[in-house]
Parts: structure tokens; sequence; C-alpha cells
């Protein structure tokens, strides 16, 4: 079943220079039309201004269409009383956690969503409680988010979203700012709720090493979709891929080059560990 459908989507923002009277319309979505399955982990790639984060912020209702038109469980983003149910439906995690995280201590801050929902206090606190363990973060309820590392503010981030129970959840590059222990811990956490949540997940980055498991990608380059497919199709694209600012994994290069040198690689093979199997048995 579908949750998120756009068809045509188009966005177009009014930029006022310096020294000109009259205000230069620019197109940041153009002819977006894409669709994603509840359940499903889905990529979308691209490199700074393709138009990612702001396609984000309409699969939320943050941001409303132009042109064409956006359905979250086929409620029009562009209708008022929607705005709520959908917000209910979707939520939404941003790069830097210190612009969503609001609390003075961690419980509060993870109570803020569903308070604003109007969800009853006595359901509140099971909630907060939930959403603190699925993250890890139940030793952390007391604390402060500011004695907090930035991998352990984006999990009360994600927990603060979980406890308003959406059915998807966007993130918009949330290991962006993160160090490497602390981006594996938050893609780990991330992987948790999709596969033992079955939350949907629409995960936005321009690393595609990121996404490599994810059941369907876009790529995005000057506000449209350049490419789509399952991560086994867009490997195919390494040229046009780097074309759009985004580079494969190691494994995938490698495995890319072998077959551009001529070797066989059978179209099975995706990953190191069948590269290794396969390169192993070659000549038996």
């Amino acid at each position: 079943m579908k949750i998120i459908e756009t068809l045509k989507l188009v966005f177009k923002y009014k930029n006022y220079v310096q020294d000109q009277e009259e205000a230069v319309e620019k197109t940041v979505l153009n002819d977006v039309s894409i669709s994603i399955e509840q359940g499903d982990f889905v990529g979308i790639l691209g490199h700074n201004g393709s138009g990612k984060s702001t396609l984000a912020k309409q699969l939320t209702a943050l941001l409303q269409p132009t042109g064409g038109a956006v359905y979250i469980k086929k409620m029009d983003t562009a209708e008022e009383k929607n705005i709520i149910p959908i917000r209910k439906t979707a939520g939404m995690v941003f790069q830097n956690p210190d612009n969503q995280i609001v609390g003075n201590v961690v419980e509060e801050d993870v109570a803020f969503g569903p308070e604003n929902l109007g969800v009853p206090s006595e359901k509140i606190w099971g909630r907060i409680a939930e959403s603190l363990e699925a993250m890890g973060m139940s030793a952390y309820r007391d604390c402060s988010p500011n004695a907090l590392s930035g991998g352990q503010k984006q999990k009360v981030a994600i927990a603060g979203v979980l406890a308003m129970e959406p059915e998807c959840i966007v993130f918009d590059e949330p290991t962006a700012m993160l160090d490497p222990k602390g981006r594996q811990d938050v893609l780990e956490a991330i992987r948790y709720l999709n596969q033992q949540k079955g939350i949907t997940v629409i995960y936005i980055t321009h690393h595609i090493d990121e996404v490599k498991d994810a059941d369907y990608l876009y790529v995005m380059d000057a506000g449209r979709i350049a490419l789509q497919g399952t991560p086994a199709v867009i490997w195919q694209y390494a040229p046009e891929l780097k074309h759009y600012g985004i580079f494969l994994p190691f494994e995938q290069e490698l495995i890319c080059l072998l077959r551009q040198g001529g070797m066989g690689i059978p179209e099975s093979i995706e990953t190191q560990d069948d590269l290794e199997h396969y390169l192993i048995h070659f000549d038996s």
C-alpha cells in the first residue's frame, strides 16, 4: 500500500535580490513524481542544491506544492484540514539535532511532540519510555541534552519523533554532523525502526553507502528525479552517478571496474562478500 505519493510536484519560491524591486522566481522542484510503499526503506540521493531537502519538507507538509500534488496516506498536503493528521503520520528528523531539541531534560524533549498532538498525559509517559528504550537512551532520561554527544542527541531527536507514533519518518541527512561512531549508531537505530518496528523510512543523503541496503533509491539533480530503481539497478549507472556528485561504495566501484575491464562478473554479485566468494572460486 502506498503511504506517500507525489504527482508532478513543483515548488517555486521568490527570492528578493538586493537593489532589485521585483523578486526573482526560483524553481527548486520540477515535475517530481515518486511513490513510496508502506514499510519500505527508501533513499533519496543528491548533491547539495539538488532539491532533496526541499522534497523532504514537502513529504512532511512543512512546505506545500506550487504545482502538482503530494499525498500522505491519500491526504492532500495542500489542504489545511489535513496538516495535523499528516503530522501524526509522517515525522521528520533534521540534520542538526540542536535545531530539534527543545527540552532542558531528555524526557521533557521526547514528550514535546506528543504533547503538541494532544496525546493524554497518562499515555505520554509510556511513549517516552518505549521511545527511549528503542533508541538505547533509557539511561539518559534525566540528563540534560547539552551533556550528550552528537550521536546521542540525534537519538534523542529520533526518540522525540518516535514518541509521536508516526507510520513514516523522513530523515534529512541525520548523520551529516556526526563522527564515525555516532554515524554508525544512528544508522543502526534507523535500520532497527524500519526492520523491527515496521516504520517507513525515507532517508535523504549524498552518501550512497548509507542507503546501499534500501528497498528503492531516487537520485535527484537540479530539482528533478534523474535516476530511480533498486540499489542493484542504480549501481549500473556509475558514470551518471559521478556526474550527479554521487560516488559508489568501494566494493560496488570495484565490481563496475572489473566488468568494464572485461571480467564477466555476474549480475547477482552485489556485495564485497559475494565478490570475494566469486573470485576465490573463479578458476574452480
